[in-house]
């Protein structure tokens, strides 16, 4: 027989109070100083990996023509695109290791290995040499530069989340969650303006010659900011108290498969939703309004930075709801509305006119911020303190990897597929439809749950 997982003990404070550590005042909340620092450690990993995201996206044709030059600039763009996929491939993986890593040695810890390597990779990108100068080294490089960009990303998600709620003021946590889901937004809005504003300045022989790497030399700075701020920063309450208490596990990846099934499958099942609706939300609405509705491209991406904002500005509002009325209520609603109003929303950008497009997205925009930022503080609360990064991280990435990654794709086979034009929704509506039965059934309300505690919420009867 083996012996039942140990159960911490009590934090050593009076009950409602965390830990007092350098970061905390004396009555368990976090000192002002160290606030700031701690939005930005959480929130500057999942920017820059949206960043990215986004200015590899926009640079697809460019990248393509530079790094597989093949005479046709259909196949080559189609070449840039698989790299881009493939580190999709390797997210599961990063998010295996490195939030294993997270539980073993502490989330400070894995959070800043993650931005180093992301840091790197994109910076390496930057520099890299093209076919014309290295020949099929350049290729190689790039795709191993990829795949290592998507090993980091998959771990940078459940530390960030991990990192921020377990910090958070108890009553705060879908607030404070927030800001990791808002950083995506603005993570790709920013990629977005930044890769338009060279495309604006520069001609095109400059933009093939060096205009497209000024953009991921751009992260660089902003990859040592974050590991500056991670670095001066404790790790968080939660973590030293696992330490204190000698409970520091040591074999995350064999107990989070024994003892947080039910975790990783909520976890699966949320990311569904909120992984797919924030892919359409970021890359598939530019295609089918400059594809399918034939909208001139600069106002579909006028219309698709204007539904990022709406989106960003939401999650704060998102994060108070949720701390209002509990994560389940919150999560349930973003879900039905996402499948209830996809397909009306994808009707009103189907008119190709800019306001009604506009209100489409806002629509869509709001269903998914409550359900994205609820997303972030269940993968803290659904687990036990520690197994915490690793259970949330398999859930997540292998949701990302199987449904919300590949998900622009599946959209753009099914528009090119059906007669119907707001046919695209409708793998949406299905996704989310499905999801909200499963949670509807087992979700738990995790709203108070204690952060130390060594054992997770139990699913609905």
């Amino acid at each position: 027989m083996t012996n039942p997982p140990p159960v911490l003990p009590s934090p050593p404070t009076t009950p409602g109070e965390a830990p007092t550590t350098d970061a905390l005042t004396t009555s368990g909340t976090l000192a002002p100083r160290v606030s700031r620092r701690v939005a930005v450690a959480a929130g500057i990993g999942h920017f820059l990996e949206w960043f990215d995201f986004a200015v590899y996206g926009f640079l697809a044709a460019t990248i393509g023509q530079l790094f597989f030059p093949s005479g046709n600039a259909t196949t080559s763009l189609l070449a840039s695109l698989a790299v881009f996929g493939v580190a999709f491939l390797f997210r599961p993986l990063g998010g295996l290791l490195i939030g294993a890593f997270g539980d073993r040695a502490g989330r400070r810890a894995a959070l800043s290995f993650a931005i180093v390597v992301m840091g790197i990779c994109t910076i390496g990108i930057g520099v890299l040499p093209t076919y014309a100068t290295i020949g099929v080294a350049a290729p190689a490089l790039l795709v191993l530069l990829r795949c290592a960009q998507g090993f980091s990303a998959g771990g940078e998600y459940a530390g960030a989340a991990a990192f921020l709620v377990e910090y958070a003021p108890a009553r705060r946590r879908g607030l404070w969650s927030s800001v990791v889901s808002a950083g995506a937004g603005i993570g790709v809005m920013a990629g977005g303006a930044v890769t338009l504003l060279l495309t604006a300045l520069l001609s095109d022989d400059q933009m093939t010659s060096w205009g497209w790497r000024v953009p991921f030399l751009v992260a660089g700075p902003l990859a040592v900011l974050g590991l500056y701020v991670r670095l001066r920063l404790e790790d968080t309450p939660v973590f030293q108290e696992l330490q204190r208490a000698h409970e520091v596990e040591h074999a995350p990846l064999r107990n989070a498969g024994k003892h947080s099934r039910s975790g990783i499958l909520l976890v699966f099942v949320c990311t569904a939703v909120t992984g797919l609706g924030f892919y359409y939300l970021a890359t598939f609405v530019v295609t089918f309004l400059s594809v399918e509705v034939h909208m001139a491209k600069t106002s579909a991406l006028e219309l698709a930075v204007l539904g990022l904002l709406i989106y960003s500005l939401m999650c704060p509002v998102a994060g108070m709801i949720g701390d209002r009325i509990g994560r389940r209520r919150t999560m349930l609603l973003g879900a039905v509305g996402i499948a209830l109003t996809a397909v009306p929303c994808f009707a009103l950008l189907s008119t190709g006119t800019w306001y009604l497009a506009l209100i489409g997205l806002a629509i869509l925009a709001a269903f998914e911020a409550l359900a994205n930022v609820m997303l972030g503080v269940l993968m803290v609360e659904l687990f036990p303190a520690r197994l915490r990064v690793t259970g949330s991280s398999i859930g997540f990435n292998v949701a990302q990897a199987l449904i919300g990654g590949p998900g622009p794709f599946i959209a753009t086979a099914i528009a090119a597929a059906a007669a119907l034009i707001v046919a695209p929704a409708f793998y949406l509506v299905a996704v989310a439809a499905l999801s909200f039965l499963i949670l509807l059934r087992y979700l738990p309300e995790t709203r108070g749950v204690s952060l130390f505690s060594d054992e997770a919420p139990s699913v609905r009867d």
